[in-house]
C-alpha cells in the first residue's frame, strides 16, 4: 500500500501552475525545433532531371542557397530556381560565393518539384570548365 506520510505534495493550485509552465516550455522547444527546418517533400526525390543552362544568379543566403538558372527550351527560356544547402554546408563541400557567376554555362542535376513548376533540389552539377561543382551540395 502506498503511503504519502512524510512526503510533501504541492497544493493543487501550485501543481497546476507548474504543469502549465512545463507545458509552455515544452511547446516552445517543439515549435523552435519544427520551425528550424522545412520539409523537402515538395521535391520528387525518386526522379532526377538534368538542366543545361546559363546562371542568372547564385543567391548565397541563409538558410539555403539558390541558383537561378536560365534553361532554353523549344522557343522559350525557363528560369529554374534550384535550392541548395546552407552556405556553411556548401563551404564544407568546396563551394565559394564566386564558384559560378552570372553568364556561366553549367549543367545541373536536380530532384524536380512535385507540382511540375520550374524548380528543384540540387543533386550535382558541372561547371563551365567541365569540372564537378564542389563536392555536391545536397541538403
Amino acid at each position: 500500500m502506498y503511503s504519502t506520510r512524510g512526503s510533501k505534495a504541492l497544493p493543487p493550485a501550485r501543481a497546476l501552475r507548474v504543469a502549465r509552465i512545463l507545458a509552455f516550455a515544452s511547446a516552445c522547444l517543439l515549435t523552435a525545433a519544427a520551425s528550424a527546418h522545412h520539409s523537402f517533400s515538395m521535391f520528387e526525390s525518386t526522379r532526377e532531371v538534368s538542366l543545361a543552362g546559363t546562371v542568372k544568379e547564385l543567391q548565397w543566403t541563409n538558410p539555403h542557397c539558390f541558383i537561378q538558372l536560365l534553361v532554353p527550351g523549344s522557343g522559350t527560356t525557363s528560369e529554374w530556381s534550384i535550392e541548395m544547402a546552407s552556405p556553411l554546408h556548401l563551404v564544407r563541400r568546396g563551394w565559394t560565393p564566386g564558384l559560378i557567376k552570372p553568364g556561366d554555362k553549367v549543367t545541373i542535376v536536380v530532384h524536380p518539384m512535385r507540382d511540375g513548376s520550374t524548380g528543384g533540389a540540387f543533386v550535382s552539377g558541372t561547371g563551365p570548365d567541365g569540372k564537378p561543382l564542389g563536392e555536391g551540395a545536397q541538403r
